[in-house]
């Protein structure tokens, strides 16, 4: 199905950031490797980056619905291709240091969140509505190549060659896409039209309508929901899943790194999948099935010391979470005002970023009893969210 130059464009330009975000995900940790033995400092790379996504998350939602979207895109991947440049820089000559790593993940995981926010507002402007099941559908895909497949030993080849090579890469990478988006259509705003106010509201005046607006709403805000409990349920399992396949399964390192692999095939799956799946089952039965698919492998795994078994129900689990994913997506794009689809985005993105540093910290704590115990719980909680959608989703969702 064709989908327009415009989609293109954009399917070009997050192809490209996707792409440094796959080098990022194994270059960064050993960059920060490099420079500091203490673990802590390592790992709290990846927890500024989170907590950054999560402040930041209801003001970009702002930003992407008072600002024209096209310009955000290309403003953040540019943005940060000058600063993986200056921090690649600064890797060649030698001054570069934690601090400065630090302060550059920061400005990227703001930009990012800035970048992605827009992508997915500007999306229903670019195809019909009956095409973002499968425009969601192809951008999922790409985003598993360069993730799962092209970007990690990409990165781990270039780190090898020279610590600031894979930088140069990133920043590149992120210009290119900020260089490809320019090409997306200018288009009019289709936004509702409101009286100009004397003075500007604050900004977090503005992000609360989008929360007061989700909270209304009581399939967008079930989806949000939905999501939040689901973010518990994948980290309860995915925070401690290194031991688990090291201890349950057997696994080495490189074995570890196949089941990771073999498990993003499922992904690519159900990213052809899901429109077709939508179009037989309808939103409602399609996000239901794919929940309970998620506590099944789920509960599989939590039962199972066989790799390849459990190479199977991972491909699986990540089958039905692209699944969800993309019916979750094209349903806000479909019932929230074009002019609120950044503020109640951004809400939604709070609540999920939350889930995942709850399940996370579950994972551990019920981990030290049993590895076992937090995927069986990561079950449990998809049963409550089948039962949720199931409740929630109804109406309007049958198509």
């Amino acid at each position: 199905m064709a989908l327009g130059r415009g989609f293109g464009v954009l399917w070009s330009a997050n192809a490209l950031s996707n792409l440094s975000d796959g080098l990022a995900f194994v270059s960064m940790p050993l960059l920060a490797a490099s420079m500091t033995e203490d673990p802590r400092l390592v790992a709290g790379l990846a927890t500024l980056y989170a907590l950054v996504r999560l402040f930041v998350a209801l003001p970009i939602g702002v930003w992407v619905d008072r600002f024209d979207r096209r310009t955000l895109i290309v403003a953040a991947n540019l943005l940060r291709g000058v600063a993986l440049v200056g921090l690649a820089l600064s890797i060649q000559f030698g001054p570069s240091s934690l601090v400065v790593l630090y302060a550059t993940m920061a400005v990227v995981a703001t930009l990012e969140s800035l970048a992605d926010n827009a992508a997915v507002a500007i999306l229903p402007s670019l195809v019909k509505r009956e095409q973002l099941d499968s425009a969601n559908g192809r951008v999922a895909a790409v985003q598993l190549v360069a993730d799962e497949f092209a970007g990690p030993p990409l990165g781990g080849f270039l780190f090898a060659l020279a610590a600031a090579a894979p930088v140069f890469a990133m920043g590149g990478l992120w210009a290119v896409a900020g260089l490809v988006a320019l090409a997306l259509p200018i288009r009019g705003s289709s936004r509702a039209p409101v009286e100009a106010p004397a003075v500007r509201r604050s900004v977090y005046t503005d992000a609360a309508e989008g929360i007061v607006w989700l909270a209304r709403h009581h399939v967008v805000g079930g989806l949000a929901l939905i999501g939040a409990l689901a973010s518990v349920g994948y980290m309860l399992a995915f925070s401690i899943l290194v031991l688990f396949a090291q201890e349950r399964l057997g696994l080495t390192g490189t074995g570890y790194g196949l089941l990771l692999a073999f498990s993003a095939l499922g992904g690519l799956l159900g990213s052809v999948l899901a429109s077709r799946l939508r179009r037989c089952l309808g939103y409602r039965w399609t996000i239901v099935t794919s929940l309970l698919l998620g506590a099944l492998t789920l509960g599989g795994l939590a039962l199972t010391t066989n790799a390849i078994l459990a190479g199977v129900l991972l491909a699986l689990y990540i089958l039905h979470a692209v699944v969800w994913n993309i019916c979750s997506v094209s349903l806000r794009q479909r019932l929230v005002p074009d002019h609120l689809l950044g503020r109640v985005g951004g809400a939604a993105r709070v609540l999920g970023l939350l889930g995942l540093a709850l399940g996370s910290a579950l994972g551990g704590i019920l981990g030290t009893i049993h590895l076992a115990i937090p995927v069986a719980v990561g079950a449990t909680v998809f049963v409550f969210c089948g039962l949720i959608a199931a409740v929630t989703l109804r109406d309007e969702l049958l198509s």
